[in-house]
């Protein structure tokens, strides 16, 4: 039997802007990397991990892709598909932070969508924002790449203190031992915010996920509030609150892959 390919990954997210005003912050960060065909397993397999049930780490569907609750691999192809992106059902695995004790709140999390092959076909990151709307930025990558470089419009109002009109470049490296993903926002004068995420892995065991308990106690209750705190701060340096001009007309936006 093949090992599973769903793990933990333990590292740090960091922000850093460089304009109006200066800016920084970071926290450490755990991420679950889920195999969307090994959702049930898990779920059987874990004692603290349980999947659209409650438990202290969970999995709930109706968090992602259209919040229905359905099937997440059929919302995924459907919209690689849409972009022009196909990759005969090979493995798609989630990054993301569980919901710990009920509650959970992911700003950016990733679909990895492999070939049968195992090569790398594309990506999807899947951004939420605190006033509870959700969008999509898809785009192909070149399994081969190391560090795969991805550009993007921004067309999702995320934080109040940036306006749309910007450009995203994202340079990810997939899981392996490491993933990381690093976040280039700019305007035509240059860049305006750099963001990013990086981990080491470790097995996905219920004493992996107690330990994480207890070193990142209420993970995802703290982001929200790093969130909102670091809000305060920006306001207090006098950096503009952009009033939020109405979610996109489409749920998706498709990048391009950078040579």
């Amino acid at each position: 039997m093949n090992a599973p390919a769903s793990a933990l990954y333990v590292g740090r997210v960091d922000h850093n802007r460089v304009r109006p005003r200066a800016h920084a912050l970071a926290y450490r960060v755990f991420w679950m990397l889920l195999d969307l065909d090994e959702l049930d397993g898990l779920g059987r397999a874990l004692r603290v991990f349980s999947c659209d049930r409650a438990n202290i780490f969970s999995f709930r569907t109706a968090d992602y892709g259209d919040r229905s609750g359905n099937a997440l691999r059929p919302q995924v192809e459907a919209r690689l598909s849409e972009a022009g992106i196909v990759t005969e059902g090979g493995p798609i695995r989630l990054l993301t932070m569980p919901r710990i004790l009920g509650y959970g709140f992911n700003p950016i999390s990733v679909f990895f969508c492999y070939r049968p092959d195992g090569t790398l076909a594309a990506s999807l990151y899947e951004v939420h924002n605190t006033f509870g709307e959700i969008h999509s930025y898809v785009a192909a990558a070149d399994g081969a790449a190391r560090p795969i470089v991805q550009d993007s419009d921004k067309a999702f109002h995320v934080s109040p203190f940036l306006t749309l009109g910007l450009d995203y470049r994202f340079r990810l490296l997939p899981p392996d031992d490491k993933v990381a993903l690093h976040i280039a926002v700019s305007d035509d004068d240059g860049p305006v915010l750099f963001a990013s995420l990086a981990g080491d892995r470790r097995p996905l065991t219920d004493r992996n996920l107690l330990k994480l308990l207890l070193t990142h106690p209420l993970l995802t209750l703290k982001v929200t509030a790093a969130i909102h705190w670091h809000a305060l701060l920006l306001l207090a340096k006098r950096v503009k609150l952009i009033r939020h001009p109405g979610p996109p007309a489409a749920d998706v936006t498709v990048g391009r892959q950078s040579v």
